[in-house]
């Protein structure tokens, strides 16, 4: 006699930060019929409050809100407690999701969006926590990356430029590391796509420019070169030598 084991849905509980009552509904009952639970709040200051008494696992947050817009309610929340945060957007502007990245925010949509699309990108950002706490436990003999000016520790997930510990996304950190790794050597994007997002096929190739443009804004824009029609290569800062002199 077989016996048939059911795979019980991890717990996880979800933030859904959504001024539009109907698309906080909408998003809320996906959430649910998922099998995690989802807890709305209508504005910023609200999804703060929210955050640091439900300890969500994740937070979905509209990046229009108001009393308190959703770029700087995810900077409050996540100066508080690392926390992946999807920011939606309602305009297709690359100067919004940047504003996001950079905020703290791990991944973002634009609205409209599929529901389906929407549950995909939660559990893709379920994996790469996931992921990273395996590879954190499988890093205990993990070199620092030492690049004089640029320090990158893998074990502790800390970065340091000239001695200051720079403040980066989960995801931020995962890129700027996976690139590291390799310096010089180009990295195509789906292949970032795949290795950083957990994602298979190429529909988030913006994405992956999104977070570059916020990695270059916090360690500067000659750390990360572009190969334009392919994809992306860290370059190691140059040693200053004027010190020796």
């Amino acid at each position: 006699m077989l016996n048939t084991v059911h795979r019980q849905p991890v717990p996880r509980t979800i933030l859904v930060v959504e001024d539009e009552p109907d698309l906080a509904t909408a998003i809320a009952q996906r959430i649910t019929a998922k099998g995690w639970t989802a807890r709305v709040a209508s504005d910023g200051a609200s999804a703060v409050r929210a955050a640091s008494q439900l300890k969500p696992d994740l937070i979905i947050m509209d990046i229009m809100l108001p009393i308190m817009d959703g770029i700087e309610a995810t900077k409050r929340i996540v100066a508080e407690r690392p926390i992946p945060v999807l920011m939606l957007t309602a305009r297709d502007a690359e100067a919004d999701k940047v504003l996001g990245l950079g905020a703290g925010a791990d991944d973002y949509m634009t609205k409209p969006f599929s529901p389906r699309e929407l549950i995909a990108r939660c559990e893709a950002l379920f994996r790469r926590i996931e992921r990273a706490a395996t590879i954190a436990k499988n890093m205990e003999n993990e070199k620092v990356l030492d690049f004089g000016e640029l320090v990158i520790d893998p074990r502790q997930r800390i970065v340091t430029m000239n001695g200051e510990q720079i403040h980066l996304t989960p995801t931020e950190f995962d890129l700027l590391a996976t690139l590291a790794r390799k310096p010089k050597s180009v990295f195509k994007r789906e292949k970032l796509l795949e290795e950083v997002w957990d994602w298979p096929d190429a529909s988030g190739t913006r994405t992956v420019d999104s977070h570059v443009k916020a990695l270059r804004h916090k360690l500067g824009s000659e750390m990360i070169r572009t190969a334009h029609g392919v994809g992306y290569a860290f370059e190691p800062p140059e040693p200053d030598h004027s010190s020796e002199n």
